[in-house]
């Protein structure tokens, strides 16, 4: 099959596979402020992620490209939308396009619709530094995403199947492109020993790509004979995941993704510790059913609630969000508490209050 047909399959497949709402983010709950001393017009959503400042933690991550037409409109509709709220957007892997000089236009588009925008290239860790250079070349990229997909490629009929070296790889584009690299896990999680392995190379920012999402197993097997149906339920849910990132012992930047629908879920993810939230699946579900005009509408509603939110907890800004006490129980608790990870710093924790920020 070619790369182009494959990349066409998974989008119609994550289209119709959907999400299941599984990311823990249900078992995080914000304990409630009667006194928030805020106002929703002091509320900002600037965020920082490496040395860039954006005016929204929300961002439009990796999807498509290289699936020819079809998928050069989805990320033309894509940067459009990521211009008008001044959204970091992130194209779909672009190793499509260096195996093949036809699909360049479908990320180059990307760029053409939003010259000043940031946008975040795409590889997987087999890459090497020349074919980073590449892909940075291509769309001007503000910085590199590296994926990391071992459950999707070993549930690919024709998947990798070695995987040795990749944090070498990794570092070497880290040393070599000059840019800041994200690494992304691509719906199965990060936990905090690949985290600290990341930090430790340089990486600037880790996309935690929590479980409960997307699931590009139940995608891959799909399309395989035999279903390798142990790897559908394989994974870190999203909260586990950026708990277990935050408690890394670094001061890496944390990226939100896998499953996330909701402005909730936005600030959940934020008061867990991410910088950035990315959101692919959802967006994607909307922006072919609605159309440009129906992901516009969600993306300010998100964008409103948010600061909804943030004022009901007393939170002025993004920082001041990852400091909102929350409380943590269910499964996640569970797991954070084996995983000898403190859950009581984030009920105890409270937003510092200042006369003005």
């Amino acid at each position: 099959m070619s790369r182009s047909r494959r990349k066409w399959d998974h989008i119609q497949h994550a289209l119709t596979t959907g999400q299941e709402r599984v990311t823990g983010l249900d078992d995080i709950v914000f304990i409630h402020q009667s006194l928030p001393d805020t106002g929703i017009s002091q509320i900002s959503l600037d965020t920082k992620i490496g040395e860039l400042t954006v005016s929204s933690p929300i961002f439009i991550n990796a999807m498509t490209g290289g699936g020819g037409e079809r998928t050069m409109r989805i990320n033309r509709d894509l940067a459009v939308a990521a211009k008008e709220f001044g959204m970091i957007m992130a194209v779909g892997s672009q190793m499509s396009a260096l195996k093949n000089a036809d699909e360049e236009k479908t990320y180059t588009i990307v760029r053409k619709e939003n010259p000043k925008g940031i946008i975040i290239g795409n590889l997987g860790s087999e890459a090497t530094v020349e074919e980073a250079k590449r892909a940075v070349d291509m769309i001007e990229a503000n910085m590199l995403q590296i994926h990391l997909n071992v459950i999707q490629e070993l549930t690919m009929p024709e998947g990798e199947r070695d995987f040795t070296g990749a944090l070498k790889r990794i570092e070497s584009i880290v040393k070599g492109i000059g840019l800041p690299v994200i690494v992304k896990e691509v719906g199965f999680g990060m936990n905090q020993t690949v985290v600290k392995s990341l930090a430790s190379i340089g990486v600037k920012a880790v996309d935690v790509g929590g479980f409960g999402g997307t699931n590009f197993a139940k995608i891959e097997n799909e399309r395989r004979q035999r279903m390798l149906s142990f790897f559908n339920d394989w994974g870190i849910p999203t909260a586990a995941a950026l708990a277990e990132a935050k408690n890394s012992g670094t001061s890496i930047d944390i990226i939100s993704s896998g499953g996330i629908q909701t402005s909730l879920d936005i600030a959940k993810s934020i008061a867990l510790g991410a910088n950035l939230v990315g959101i692919a699946g959802y967006f994607l579900k909307i922006l072919v059913k609605e159309g440009l005009e129906g992901l516009f509408e969600e993306m300010k509603l998100l964008h409103e609630e948010l600061a909804l939110i943030m004022t009901a907890v007393g939170a002025k800004t993004i920082s001041d969000l990852q400091n909102a006490p929350l409380v943590i129980s269910g499964k996640t608790h569970h797991w954070l508490v084996e995983r000898n990870i403190d859950t009581k710093q984030y009920n105890q924790r409270f937003i510092k209050k200042t006369s003005s920020h």
